[in-house]
């Protein structure tokens, strides 16, 4: 296997030739996979966002251009370059032309500021930003400067204005670091030829870490996270007649690869992007697109219960094209009254997610009794997936028992990204994540968050 990057711990040798052998990992890249998406689906619509509507071959178009542009621009293979954006069509692109030009994509919540930011790109030695001049009343390229001018690494800023703004900054221009702007939109050239990637290789940088805490990076890997994003569609029936809403944040687990965004384009859907959260915001999404599948987090679905239930703008949106809502993150399951009120009032499936950035899903099954999908985050997606419930002395519990829930797997992660001492406090020697949430089995070995391990060092996954 191609060795991953320098500051990250693969797979043992005994396990990648079993995650070959089982079929998980299938050794395409995720921007190869686009090209064969854009051969299958052409002319199907792929992202929607407000009035903008992107096809598959328009996606793989811009990929393969943008990547160019990168090139051009000065990146190289192997470089890191960090994106920060909120839930826009340039968010997919990007990602799909940094991978593309064998550069990895470090995804970055929007609500960052320059403390995370500048960890980031430390820790990282990202050579590149991607974000807006300003957002909501926030200025990310001065931001990106403040942290070029303190460091070596940030060479290169790539500012993305929303279709008929302004950039106060213009574009073009080096300042006295060295660092250069450009327009991302400016990233338009002749596609070169594809370079020879590997599926072992990192793919992307998904964050992780709670509130007030600095992010750890998780590197996923081509192979792993297709394996992921596939195997998720195909437990939810996801087929190209399905509407996905992304209403998370793209850089959370769930909503990019749980199927998620990836998932939707692996099997020729529609990914719908929302930037605005307001649940009447999305309600009118969800209406206006015919929107059939749809992820949240618990707070997020008491609100659109309530903004529909006449609390709020989202009062009488046409929600009966939904089939099926996924709800959940590194949280507790969502409590019973509004579970049910879920199939009640919005006459769809619900799937309960335990999500977390470094790998583990846990999800109920459609067809599960109600039991189970009013109660607990079901199982795990891989049937090679590994977990142990322990107690604080890593004794096995039973079934019932909260203990801290433990995990490796086909796309859990063996090591955070350049974090020895991090690696240390939260992985076993045998190569188990200490995922720091307390969980119990029920009887018929389904999974229930229940909370935090109490003086955990960290905090799994980023919350929404």
């Amino acid at each position: 296997m191609t060795s991953m990057l320098d500051g990250c711990t693969p797979w043992p040798e005994e396990f990648v030739d079993y995650y070959w052998a089982s079929g998980h990992w299938r050794g395409n890249t995720l921007d190869n996979l686009l090209r064969g998406w854009a051969l299958q689906y052409g002319p199907r619509t792929a992202l929607v966002h407000g009035a903008t509507r992107l096809t598959y071959a328009a996606l793989n178009r811009r990929a393969s251009r943008m990547a160019a542009g990168f090139r051009l621009r000065g990146l190289r293979p192997g470089q890191r370059v960090v994106v920060q954006l909120p839930d826009v069509p340039e968010l997919v692109v990007s990602v799909f032309a940094l991978m593309r030009a064998g550069v990895v994509p470090v995804l970055c919540p929007i609500s960052y500021r320059a403390p995370e930011v500048s960890h980031v790109v430390q820790v990282s030695e990202a050579t590149g930003y991607i974000g807006p001049p300003t957002y909501r009343g926030y200025d990310h390229t001065a931001m990106a400067a403040g942290i070029a001018a303190r460091g070596p690494f940030l060479r290169r800023v790539f500012t993305f204005e929303a279709p008929g703004a302004s950039d106060p900054y213009g574009g073009f221009t080096t300042d006295p670091s060295g660092c250069h702007y450009f327009p991302l939109h400016s990233l338009d050239s002749p596609p070169e030829p594809a370079l020879a990637l590997s599926a072992g290789q990192v793919a992307l940088l998904l964050p992780s870490g709670g509130p007030g805490e600095m992010p750890g990076l998780v590197p996923r890997t081509h192979n792993d996270y297709a394996y992921q994003a596939r195997a998720a569609a195909e437990l939810v029936s996801l087929t190209e007649d399905d509407v996905y809403l992304s209403a998370l944040p793209a850089d959370l687990n769930l909503a990019f690869g749980g199927p998620g965004i990836i998932g939707t384009l692996t099997v020729g859907g529609t990914v719908v992007m929302v930037e605005d959260q307001d649940p009447g915001a999305c309600l009118a999404a969800v209406e206006r697109e015919r929107v059939t599948v749809a992820a949240l987090t618990p707070a997020a679905a008491r609100l659109w219960l309530d903004a529909r239930a006449g609390v709020g703008s989202g009062v009488g949106a046409d929600v009966s094209s939904l089939r099926l809502v996924q709800i959940g993150g590194s949280t507790p399951p969502l409590d019973r009254a509004t579970a049910e009120r879920v199939g009640a009032e919005w006459e769809c499936g619900l799937q309960q997610v335990f999500a977390a950035a470094e790998g583990l899903l846990s999800l109920t099954r459609p067809g599960d009794p109600d039991e189970t999908a009013l109660t607990t985050q079901g199982r795990p997606l891989s049937p090679d997936d590994q977990i142990r419930i322990v107690g604080a002395g890593g004794e096995e519990l039973p079934a019932g028992e909260p203990g801290e829930l433990l995990a490796r797997g086909p796309y859990t992660v063996r090591g955070y990204y350049r974090a020895p001492g991090l690696d240390a406090r939260s992985f076993t020697t045998d190569g188990y994540l200490r995922t720091g949430v307390l969980a119990r089995r029920t009887q018929d070995d389904n999974l229930v968050v229940t909370g935090r391990v109490e003086g955990a060092a960290r905090l799994l996954g980023r919350q929404a």
